[in-house]
């Protein structure tokens, strides 16, 4: 009967300590962000555009993804509680839409139609639309010269719709899954010029693998003003927008363009002011 009692207290001891343990693993695994435990932030970034979003087996990388970091920062988030999500052109309005994402940081061009389907925190960068050529590439000297080429962009892009409204309505207009795969075709010569903003195709042209093979028209054919996408009636649009000025107030903004767009000779404009939309 003693050696019973003994065992049965042994027992509660027990089942004390391994609650007590699991009490403090909880707490140790929610970090010191302060967003609370194992809370995660889900946030849609390009995955194949060098110098704004890109994924490499070393992680992600590029100006958007610094700014993406910056903002979840000030809303209470560690890099680690950090759930990246590939958002295409195409798919942004509805990963929105669904919740799939909390907000996009992936070169989304603030326009009147996705405004309708979305919020934007913003402007925090002011691109302008161009396109990328061969090195050797002579017959396209300025945007008309697109009327007899075959001109690649990508499907949902505000960059093929522009061609297709009035920047060179008669060329012949390849839309591609991705921006790299336009690439692929620009390098065989199935097509004969990529475009989209000037900060992407800066970013491409950069590359070790590409050096000497492409280079920028120089066309500032439009104004792409870059801002963060939320759903509809979203919080996190004010919130947002303060990150963004403080990130610029502090030199993180001029920092992460340096780092990342820098090294292909990007001209940048400066950071614009929140709600600033240049037409």
């Amino acid at each position: 009967m003693k050696l019973r009692k003994v065992t049965a207290a042994s027992a509660v001891v027990l089942a004390l300590a391994v609650s007590a343990t699991a009490c403090g693993s909880d707490k140790k695994d929610g970090g010191s962000s302060g967003s609370g435990g194992d809370k995660k932030i889900a946030i849609g970034i390009k995955f194949d555009q060098p110098g704004l979003g890109q994924k490499t087996p070393q992680g992600y990388s590029g100006f958007d993804v610094d700014v993406a970091k910056y903002v979840a920062k000030k809303l209470g988030y560690n890099e680690d509680q950090i759930e990246w999500k590939e958002s295409k052109s195409a798919d942004r309005e509805t990963m929105l839409q669904r919740g799939d994402v909390d907000f996009i940081a992936a070169t989304y061009s603030i326009t009147p139609e996705r405004e309708k389907k979305v919020d934007f925190a913003g402007p925090y960068l002011l691109a302008h639309q161009d396109v990328l050529i061969r090195a050797d590439e002579s017959g396209i000297k300025s945007p008309a010269d697109l009327n007899s080429k075959k001109l690649c962009s990508v499907t949902g892009s505000t960059s093929a719709q522009n061609v297709k409204d009035k920047l060179a309505p008669k060329a012949n207009l390849q839309q591609y899954p991705t921006y790299s795969a336009c690439l692929t075709g620009l390098q065989n010569k199935a097509i004969d010029a990529l475009t989209t903003d000037d900060s992407i195709l800066a970013g491409y042209a950069s590359q070790a693998q590409f050096k000497g093979k492409f280079k920028l028209g120089g066309f500032k054919m439009t104004n792409e003003n870059y801002g963060i996408g939320v759903k509809k009636g979203s919080d996190l649009k004010a919130k947002i927008n303060k990150a963004l000025e403080d990130m610029v107030a502090d030199g993180s903004w001029d920092k992460a363009v340096k780092a990342n767009l820098g090294p292909a000779n990007y001209q940048n404009e400066p950071a614009p002011k929140i709600g600033d939309i240049k037409s």
